[in-house]
């Protein structure tokens, strides 16, 4: 069942019980009221009787049959019997009807006064009445057909009214929550038409409602944002890594053709070039992984790594690479550091951040020289690696962390423009920062922990 059937349902059911709970109390109220006003018209009627009987000299029984077989007032099928001090029956009217009566019940009535009760379709009523000479006990007993006829009708009414109300309370529920849900099942379809070429599909909504569906369709608008600009990057990337594929595998195959013609002086050199190029491939193919991989930086295992022996091991790796390659370490006082040098992240990981930003402090820099600064900062530590070279642009700057970005002073200088993308990638997915700066004449980049 979905979900707005449910809703339908649900609030359809609750307005058929309430409907129904409405009915009964209804009823209920109107049978009491009825079998108040019944016993009232019989208490009157008895105490009228006795009152005529006792205080009016001039009447006598025959006379007083005659006024209550004639009275407006008259109760249908009624009763009456009145009794003296002595439970002796004293007066009864002319009609057939009957009470079931016993001493018990006058016995009762001369404790509490009165009572009321029902036998079999009638109901009868007992009443007590003290005067100053005598005591007297009335029993009168009467079938209220009309206010049961008044129920009877209001049942019937109140029934009729119920079903019809429940009828239209299912159909305008469900008629309701269908046209309210009408959005949510634009929704629907606009997601599921949605595929890689119509990324730019949009859901209309108001922004200045507070609707729940429109809030859901503006976070859907925000999240196909995300998604489209992530495609978009992606797309952007494949093409310039295809691109940067493309060259190396040129240059090899130029070379391949060429060798087939060249003296044997010159195969040494040609093998040597084809070599480098082939190793500029692989490069690039891992450095391809590990992008690839990023999303995936946050599940990998953590741990307690330590900066220092990853700025040391990262030194040995670029030292093997690079035979020139130089360095100046200058730690702060690493005593009060110990505790700050112990990072929690993945230390492989942090030693390709570490690699990739040496090997851009040498390759860019004018003497071979990288300079690694390690010092504490209020609470934590920062790392910084610079070195003396071409300074880079504003624009440079803002480009500086895209795959495949080079700045001016990267001419004639071998490189694929993923070091410091996949730097920034494995540190930010850690939850460190690096920045770019250029003060005094020197670049420097600055891993904050």
């Amino acid at each position: 069942m979905t979900l707005k059937k449910r809703i339908a349902f649900f609030i359809s059911l609750l307005f058929t019980i309430l409907f129904g709970v409405v009915a009964v109390i209804i009823l209920t109220l109107f049978s009491y009221f009825r079998k108040e006003e019944f016993r009232q018209r019989l208490e009157e009627k008895a105490l009228s009787t006795i009152k005529l009987l006792t205080e009016v000299k001039q009447v006598d029984k025959q006379l007083l049959k005659v006024i209550d077989q004639n009275s407006i007032n008259r109760l249908y099928n009624e009763k009456t019997l009145v009794f003296d001090a002595g439970y002796h029956l004293i007066y009864t009217s002319l009609d057939d009807a009957k009470i079931n009566w016993t001493s018990a019940d006058l016995e009762y009535l001369k404790k509490h006064k009165t009572f009321f009760k029902h036998d079999g379709e009638y109901e009868v009523y007992g009443v007590f009445y003290d005067t100053n000479n005598e005591d007297y006990y009335a029993l009168i007993s009467a079938n209220d057909n009309y206010g049961k006829r008044n129920l009877k009708f209001l049942i019937w009414l109140v029934s009729a009214a119920y079903v019809v109300f429940v009828f239209l309370a299912w159909l305008l529920t469900f008629y309701a929550v269908r046209k309210l849900f009408r959005p949510l099942d634009d929704l629907h379809l606009k997601i599921s038409q949605i595929n890689e070429r119509s990324l730019a599909t949009r859901i209309h909504t108001n922004n200045k409602s507070k609707n729940e569906i429109d809030l859901i369709g503006t976070e859907f608008n925000l999240m196909m944002d995300r998604i489209e600009n992530s495609y978009d990057k992606q797309k952007e990337f494949t093409a310039q890594a295809s691109h940067e594929l493309r060259t190396p595998l040129a240059k090899i195959s130029a070379l391949v053709e060429n060798e087939m013609a060249n003296t044997e002086k010159e195969k040494s050199y040609r093998l040597k070039l084809i070599l480098q190029n082939i190793n500029l491939i692989s490069e690039l193919i891992d450095s391809l992984l590990v992008l690839s991989r990023s999303e995936m930086l946050h599940s990998s295992s953590k741990e307690k790594a330590r900066v220092d022996e990853a700025i040391y091991n990262s030194i040995e790796k670029v030292h093997a690479e690079f035979n020139q390659f130089k360095v100046n370490l200058e730690f702060d006082d690493a005593e009060n550091m110990e505790e700050l040098l112990q990072v929690e992240c993945n230390q492989s990981l942090l030693e390709i951040a570490v690699s990739n930003l040496l090997k851009n402090a040498f390759q860019y820099s004018d003497n071979g020289l990288a300079v690694v600064k390690l010092r504490k900062t209020d609470d934590h530590l920062q790392l910084c690696i610079s070195n003396s070279g071409i300074l880079l642009t504003e624009q440079e700057k803002e480009k500086l962390f895209e795959p495949f970005a080079r700045g001016g002073n990267s001419r004639n200088k071998p490189g694929l423009g993923l070091g410091l993308r996949i730097a920034d990638r494995i540190l930010t997915a850690y939850g460190f920062s690096i920045f770019y700066r250029n003060e005094n004449a020197v670049n420097e980049f600055v891993i904050d922990f």
